[in-house]
């Protein structure tokens, strides 16, 4: 896993020297992952992931005043759950996202202030780390399991990127990771089901450094401005 990243990142590094202008950047937040309410013949449950910290990093490419491309990699601690009435059983666990994003930026790349919008796709491992037991509580709802399953992925959301001097640049965005539900890690158990898509909600801010030739910040009604001459 650690050999493909770098390998992701040292071509994309590559590629992106031929790009008139490019950054990166790292980034840190929170992953919020939706539960599910499961229900079979010993009673109902809540199965999914508990919260946790999101931390990463991007290689991005400029390439025009509105429109870039990043690659990307995350590392998210997702712990796995089980919750049913006042119990609940817990197994330790992360996630490792690779992905390459379009960004469409509302502003200039020269505005001090960038809005945008992103949409991407790549695949998200999630890797079950605690230690298996022979008696797991609330296993009659499902299994916690040390194993490791690899997912596609949609990703999509958007942010702002604020300019601090003429190559660093603060960033702050929220990030839908959008998979199947890995039941290989968390298995149901018999005749429980569990839903087919799983939503990560990744709230984040980072910094990021630009590379190459960057325009001055204009005031933000310098278009405005221009279409009136």
């Amino acid at each position: 896993m650690r050999n493909f990243v770098l390998a992701v990142l040292v071509t994309a590094a590559a590629t992106c020297g031929y790009a008139q202008q490019w950054e990166f950047g790292g980034i840190g937040g929170g992953a919020f992952l939706n539960s599910a309410n499961v229900s079979g013949s010993a009673g109902s449950a809540t199965a999914g992931f508990q919260q946790g910290g999101a931390f990463g990093a991007f290689l991005g490419q400029n390439m025009s005043s509105r429109f870039a491309g990043e690659i990307r990699y995350e590392f998210m601690q997702s712990n796995l759950e089980l919750k049913s009435g006042g119990s609940s059983a817990t197994f330790s666990g992360v996630a490792h996202a690779v992905h390459y994003d379009f960004l469409y930026h509302t502003n200039r790349r020269n505005s001090p202030v960038q809005f945008f919008v992103a949409v991407g796709g790549g695949m998200k491992i999630f890797d079950g780390t605690g230690k298996e037991a022979a008696y797991q509580p609330l296993s009659q709802f499902g299994y916690f399991t040390k194993t490791q399953t690899l997912k596609p992925m949609v990703d999509f959301g958007g942010g702002m990127r604020v300019m601090l001097s003429k190559h660093l640049f603060l960033r702050a965005e929220i990030r839908d990771f959008l998979t199947a539900f890995p039941t290989q890690v968390l298995t149901p158990a018999p005749g429980v089901k569990y839903p087919s898509l799983l939503h990560d909600i990744v709230p984040m801010a980072g910094l990021s450094y630009a590379f190459g030739p960057v325009a001055a910040a204009q005031p933000a009604n310098a278009d405005l401005n221009q279409g009136q001459k």
